[in-house]
């Protein structure tokens, strides 16, 4: 018999949803974050290969100041990196288990950080030294924009918002595009390349407004990541290697452009 559903109980929600609501689920979800970055990539792409200058004398600014008044490019910049978050904590609810680990569905079980971490630190030795290749091959051949990862103005909180960006882009990137998509996605009976391939062209397609070369190499990583992911279901390696990637390119980059200007300075 079915216990009767006390005043104030919230009703549970059903564990298999139907398609049509998953569908429903997952449009909603990408639309709130990634999936929105991907329609802005591809008609920014469009604009920049429309427009007058040519696309290797064109800067994309990946945090740019949002304000001429120090404290308020504070106060929006931590705004920005808080409300941009709203889509990891929506699919962080809908995948919620009562039981612990309350995200195992996410690849989050809170245990073996230290093997994680260490495998996110191998990750970011096999993907950024050919990440940055594949940038400045893109910049020689004229195919690549030129980016520019700190546009923050130099205060006393630059590097930490830039930290706290590094971690948004991995928190937000990985949790929904492996962790959420892989779970809803095999709820559908997808087959694990299609959720492979799938949603490695979903992360290829928000990093178009840099230019063909970085669709490519980001399509690369969303293949390898997908690949790891799908063998060992654990996320906080690739959420570690993610971090440690953005970072340093976003707080090292001033240091590049200084030692290396022709090779990382922006157009004039």
């Amino acid at each position: 018999m079915t216990r009767p559903q006390a005043h104030g109980d919230l009703p549970e929600l059903s564990p298999t949803p139907s398609r049509a609501r998953l569908w429903w689920e997952i449009s909603i979800v990408l639309a709130l974050g990634l999936g929105q970055s991907a329609v802005y990539a591809i008609v920014q792409l469009a604009y920049r290969l429309t427009d007058e200058t040519p696309i290797a004398d064109q800067v994309a600014k990946l945090n740019p100041s949002r304000s001429d008044r120090e404290v308020f490019d504070l106060v929006y910049q931590v705004l920005s990196i808080g409300f941009s978050l709203v889509p990891v904590l929506l699919v962080c609810f809908l995948l919620w288990q009562s039981r612990r680990p309350h995200l195992e569905r996410l690849g989050l079980d809170g245990t073996g950080i230290g093997k994680d971490a260490g495998r996110g630190v191998l990750l970011v030795l096999v993907i950024g030294v050919p990440g940055l290749g594949l940038y400045l091959a893109g910049r020689a051949l004229g195919l690549t924009v030129a980016i520019d990862p700190a546009g923050i103005d130099a205060y006393w909180w630059t590097v930490p918002v830039l930290l706290l960006a590094a971690a948004r882009a991995s928190l937000q990137e990985e949790i929904v595009v492996l962790g959420y998509l892989f779970t809803r996605l095999r709820q559908l009976g997808w087959s694990p390349w299609s959720i492979i391939l799938g949603t490695s062209i979903l992360r290829a397609s928000y990093h178009l407004y840099q230019g063909y070369p970085a669709f490519f190499g980001n399509l690369a990583m969303g293949l390898l990541f997908g690949w790891l992911y799908q063998r060992t279901g654990r996320l906080m390696p690739f959420l570690v290697a993610h971090f440690l990637i953005d970072a340093a390119a976003f707080v090292g980059y001033p240091w590049a452009a200084s030692m290396w200007p022709d090779l990382f300075g922006l157009p004039g």
